[in-house]
């Protein structure tokens, strides 16, 4: 039998454990092949959620913990038995929880991350936190949580209807009991966190004002969902109405686990407290545009509004 008449045997489709087929596409969106990304060492996809905190009352707040705020504690509301804890921005060294001397629990959310879920990652922090002893820390989570179940989250493991109350410091001094000198590495690590603060305030509900600098910001973690929050805030340019007084102006926004953060440039010369009435005003201006995209589509104009506004987003996460 020649070989141009000889019979192809049939191509089998390969599977692995998973079920996938290691020739298509990762399901993370990588755009490699399976077998060349999550398949590499043959476990379970670990596909990225793109709103970790969804569901709970606080998302929005910890949201802009987790991404721009400095030096910041929040006590967390648990819907499981344990000691309290504290939510934290930065702990010393990055760890991701530890005990303090006094028996104060912290975790911590300006951490690296081991899998593409943040709030799957906080839950085995938390878990380890419940059951550590003063003086413990954990670095990262890795294998000293790998007893936890995987598929705890952070939703799992809070009254996520309770708000999230974040409380903003000038410092790191909270990383130490009161009373307390810090000494060898922990002392080097708070000199050069203290050193690094950008003075920022919370002057309402996810709204922070943060010195840059040559310039001041309002980073404010809005709720609604991105295409109706950017309608609204296309309605308030169109209208000349988007900003929070004289010597402020929109500079933009940026998305953050599958919310959107608008920023507004402000004047550094005036106090944070100075622009409280000004972000209050704007709200309830969007709160009325938000409304009445219900019965009131965008114009022309407001569409071309929207369309500037697109142009100025980016995506951090």
């Amino acid at each position: 039998m020649s070989k141009r008449s000889a019979v192809k045997p049939p191509k089998v489709k390969v599977e692995d454990s998973s079920g996938i087929n290691p020739r298509q596409p990762c399901p993370c969106g990588s755009g490699k092949r399976y077998k060349a990304c999550h398949g590499l060492a043959g476990g379970v996809v670990d596909v990225p959620v793109s709103r970790p905190f969804e569901g709970i009352a606080g998302e929005t707040e910890l949201i802009a913990l987790r991404e721009f705020v400095p030096s910041g504690t929040a006590k967390l509301n648990l819907s499981v038995e344990g000691r309290d804890v504290v939510l934290a921005t930065v702990l010393p060294m990055a760890a991701a929880a530890l005990v303090r001397a006094d028996d104060v629990a912290f975790v911590g959310l300006q951490v690296q991350t081991r899998s593409n879920d943040i709030s799957r990652d906080l839950a085995r922090a938390l878990r380890w936190v419940l059951d550590a002893a003063p003086g413990d820390v954990l670095p990262v989570v890795g294998p000293e949580t790998e007893a936890v179940d995987k598929r705890e989250r952070l939703q799992d493991l809070l009254d996520a209807s309770a708000p999230i109350e974040p409380e903003v410091h000038s410092d790191f001094t909270w990383w130490m009991p009161e009373g307390t000198e810090p000494s060898g590495e922990v002392a080097l690590s708070l000199e050069r966190a203290n050193s690094a603060i950008l003075p920022t305030e919370r002057i309402g509900p996810s709204a922070y004002w943060v010195d840059a600098g040559e310039k001041a910001h309002l980073r404010w973690v809005r709720p609604e969902p991105e295409e109706e929050l950017l309608a609204a805030l296309a309605r308030l340019s169109a209208r000349g109405e988007l900003a929070l007084g004289e010597g402020s102006r929109f500079a933009g926004s940026f998305r953050a686990h599958g919310l959107l953060v608008p920023v507004w440039d402000l004047d550094r010369e005036l106090h944070a407290r100075e622009w409280t009435s000004g972000a209050e005003e704007l709200g309830a201006r969007l709160s009325a545009a938000l409304e009445s995209l219900e019965s009131e589509p965008l114009t022309i104009a407001e569409r071309r509004s929207r369309d500037g506004l697109l142009g100025r987003q980016i995506t951090i996460r």
